[in-house]
């Protein structure tokens, strides 16, 4: 019997809109729709309710020629310096803000203990590739050149993304293997790490087309507005680099009914026949995005545990017992 989504996904993800048929202006208009959803209360019935037992803050950061809005995931009762965990939210390049991962990213900042930072990079096709990838490092060096006033460890740092987010995170680690800072470990939920021709020629996105989480519309369309023509492509496409050894122990989640799990699994092969520590964890009927959807996604809560444990195994504070799973 063929593997199906659970029914709230096939119901409530389902997307009739066709990307591809969508003007620049247009992506944008509907941009402002899908984050308005995913950025509202209602939504967290779906998207899961924040830990208690972290607070959330909206701060800013200036960078060359922008200003970017970090969401900023902090343990109540923290201590003075904790470990810096840099988040990526997903969404094509596309969509997406950093709120839809509020469930995750609070729960880790409470129970690694950990600052988690989730950064808005921005997004096309007012600003393709590799704007967002630069968002990224030069917000992490940003944060490290005063750990002081962010409460972090510099030596004890963290990635992790979702989808596009997830090839930010990738990148991030290999940038950081050339330039600092070193990082401790990197965490990809079903990262996109082909954005080359060939992004369309793994076998799982034609078995998983036409499920429900990210459309087969939406990613042909996010890779013709993140992608500029000027660009090659392999620079920004993680398992297309020659070398993938000396990088911060990795886990890749990814889901069996997801059309990334093969850029996925893939990129663990990669990592791991070039030395590098990878891991997979892959689930069952958990469709792309499905760690930002608890309410409609059962497998979430058990990646989620996942994720915590192998965070805390690689960060200075794996030594504390983990607590009790929160909400």
């Amino acid at each position: 019997m063929k593997e199906r989504a659970p029914l709230g996904a096939r119901v409530i993800l389902r997307d009739t809109l066709d990307w591809e048929s969508l003007t620049d202006d247009q992506v944008i208009a509907a941009r402002r729709k899908v984050n308005r959803i995913r950025s509202s209360r209602a939504t967290r019935i779906i998207t899961g309710l924040p830990d208690r037992r972290a607070r959330i803050e909206e701060r800013t950061i200036d960078l060359p020629g922008r200003r970017l809005k970090l969401r900023v995931h902090r343990p109540k009762n923290a201590a003075p310096r904790l470990p810096l965990i840099l988040s990526f939210h997903g969404g094509g390049f596309i969509v997406g803000v950093p709120a839809q991962n509020d469930w995750l990213n609070s729960h880790l900042a409470a129970h690694c203990p950990a600052v988690v930072v989730s950064v808005d990079y921005r997004l096309a096709p007012e600003h393709p590739l590799p704007a967002p990838v630069e968002d990224g490092y030069d917000t992490l060096v940003r944060i490290l050149e005063d750990p002081d006033g962010w409460g972090v460890d510099p030596a004890d740092v963290a990635v992790f993304g979702e989808s596009a987010g997830g090839t930010i995170a990738a990148l991030l680690a290999l940038r950081a293997r050339e330039d600092g800072p070193p990082l401790r470990a990197q965490v990809l939920g079903y990262p996109a790490t082909d954005w080359s021709e060939t992004m369309a020629d793994y076998p799982s996105i034609a078995a998983n087309a036409g499920n429900p989480g990210m459309s087969l519309s939406e990613w042909r369309t996010a890779h013709r507005l993140s992608v500029p023509p000027a660009l090659d492509s392999r620079s920004v496409s993680p398992v297309r680099f020659e070398n993938l050894a000396d990088l911060p122990p990795a886990l890749v989640v990814t889901g069996t009914l997801d059309p990334a799990d093969d850029q996925g699994r893939r990129y663990v092969e990669r990592l791991r026949a070039d030395g590098t520590d990878a891991r997979l964890a892959r689930h069952r009927k958990a469709v792309h995005g499905f760690l930002s959807m608890p309410g409609l996604v059962p497998a979430a809560r058990p990646a989620r545990r996942e994720i915590l444990a192998f965070l805390r195994g690689h960060l200075h504070l794996a030594a504390r017992p983990v607590k009790a799973e929160g909400r």
